[in-house]
């Protein structure tokens, strides 16, 4: 594979999200790799809506957009322009090309689609990892909450210990103890 194909292929990877669970492009960043403007692209999409059922496309709601900008997926949603995107799945790449007619189109879906396979390749070659990380994630932050739940304790000057031996409300040292016996002995 030539350099040249290697980097669109990461350009592709890098603009693909998983938005409800499902893997995506959104609208705008389709348009720029098939080198049209978003606006066309939406009208192509809107004339042929037959052809893109709710598993091949749907459009991103506020809350998603919320969501992308929380993970700094996208830097606020001005990003995004003044309408909601759609969101094309592989299904959805691939039958775009076949609304848009052209050869740059059909090209370019077709890297599309070999970056969303890679893209699933690595994910299901890497669960396991992914797994581990997330338990390892988890043991982490509830040590790390159990930790400064102990360090509090500690520093809390207020609490007295619900054992050991106190002699007029002060807790008897054995160290000083046994010296006076050593002393006197």
């Amino acid at each position: 594979m030539n350099q040249k194909v290697k980097s669109i292929n990461n350009s592709i990877k890098n603009k693909i999200f998983t938005i409800r669970g499902t893997q995506v492009m959104l609208d705008r960043d389709l348009a720029v790799l098939y080198k049209t403007d978003t606006r066309t692209l939406k009208q192509a999409v809107n004339r042929n809506i037959k052809k893109f059922p709710s598993d091949f496309l749907y459009k991103l709601n506020d809350n998603d957009i919320e969501l992308m900008v929380s993970q700094i997926v996208i830097p606020s949603k001005s990003h995004l322009g003044g309408a909601l995107p759609y969101a094309f799945t592989e299904q959805g790449v691939a039958m775009l090309a076949s609304v848009l007619h052209t050869d740059m189109a059909i090209k370019v879906s077709i890297q599309i689609i070999r970056a969303f396979v890679q893209m699933r390749s690595f994910l299901s070659q890497n669960a396991e990892i992914f797994i581990r990380l997330q338990r390892l994630e988890d043991y982490k932050e509830l040590s790390s909450k159990q930790l400064n739940r102990l360090l509090k304790a500690l520093e809390d000057k207020t609490l007295k210990p619900k054992q050991g031996i106190f002699y007029d409300g002060q807790i008897f040292d054995a160290y000083k103890f046994v010296n006076k016996i050593i002393k006197f002995a």
